[in-house]
């Protein structure tokens, strides 16, 4: 969608920043009445060298989350990294302003799934003509461990309301392959989790519509995901499936550092690598050729749950 849409105008840059400031304060209150604030997030301020920073929010060793991020970032540079350019070669060596949050959650409980979510803004400058190009990007995805129908569904019922609601299903059934596409890991041949919805390169009709979807977006997660945690948090688990959460978690690892394009952008344009590696599990285990027992519930989460499905099929 990058270059249909050319601005000559000027972005309120500072709006969509104060956007993202807000969005970071509400999922942090949010995550902390769902700990009844007995844990709480620690808040680091950073700054970066080449321009720009952030506020880095963690919180550790919850009842509920095990280790929950949630990260602000605005940074500025000479040079947009290879990872923005690759599919954006018009761009190569332009002068960015990026921003966004991103939110990853790693319950302590194997019955509550991983829960990630981006809403980001890009601002570069054509190489050719020097004209400011933006676009909008981000989703969120849902990674199960012991999944349940009705949490997938719900799941997907919320994206599907975002998307119509500012768009249209033609535009939801793009955004959902979209993420079926980009959470797969290819050296496993299996998709990351459930998927959810993934955009980028969002700059169509016009700022206004694709500003207030983005928007839609991070309101939309606390109600895609939080009613899953009510319904998980007393189930009852063991050794075994902590040692099966812990195990999934490598391949969490896995896409984060081979694949993503947003740890990618980081680590390439200097960012601040705690901030960055955030989205990394507190713990994992990495078993050597380790197979489920067939007929079990792990064995279930790969044959069933992480395939591409039409999860609102026949509702």
């Amino acid at each position: 969608m990058v270059g249909a849409l050319l601005m000559s105008l000027r972005l309120p840059e500072d709006l969509i920043k104060n956007y993202y400031l807000g969005l970071q304060s509400a999922l942090i209150q949010s995550l902390e009445q769902v700990e009844n604030e007995s844990s709480r997030f620690q808040r680091d301020s950073w700054q970066r060298a080449e321009g720009g920073g952030g506020i880095t929010a963690v919180l550790e060793e919850g009842q509920i989350f095990e280790k929950a991020g949630i990260a602000f970032s605005d940074v500025n540079g000479a040079a947009l990294p290879e990872a923005a350019t690759r599919q954006r070669t018009f761009l190569k060596g332009s002068p960015f302003r990026a921003m966004g949050v991103s939110v990853v959650i790693h319950p302590r409980s194997p019955m509550i799934p991983t829960a990630h979510m981006n809403v980001r803004f890009f601002r570069a400058n054509h190489a050719e003509t020097g004209e400011p190009v933006w676009w909008f990007g981000g989703g969120y995805d849902l990674t199960p461990y012991y999944p349940y129908k009705e949490d997938c569904i719900h799941w997907h019922q919320t994206t599907h309301k975002v998307c119509i609601e500012h768009y249209n299903e033609d535009f939801f059934q793009q955004l959902k392959q979209r993420c079926d596409n980009y959470f797969y890991i290819r050296h496993r041949g299996t998709m990351r989790g459930v998927g959810g919805i993934f955009f980028d390169d969002l700059n169509e009709p016009d700022f206004d519509t694709c500003f207030a979807f983005m928007k839609a977006v991070g309101r939309s997660f606390a109600d895609a995901y939080l009613p899953i945690i009510d319904r998980r948090k007393d189930e009852a688990y063991g050794q075994r499936e902590r040692d099966f959460q812990n195990y999934r978690r490598g391949r969490y690892v896995e896409f984060n550092l081979v694949y993503d394009r947003g740890t990618l952008f980081g680590l390439q344009s200097g960012g601040r690598t705690e901030s960055i590696l955030m989205s990394l599990p507190p713990h994992v285990q990495f078993k050597y050729d380790w197979k489920p027992e067939p007929g079990s519930r792990e064995a279930e989460l790969e044959e069933y749950y992480l395939q591409p499905r039409d999860w609102l099929a026949n509702l």
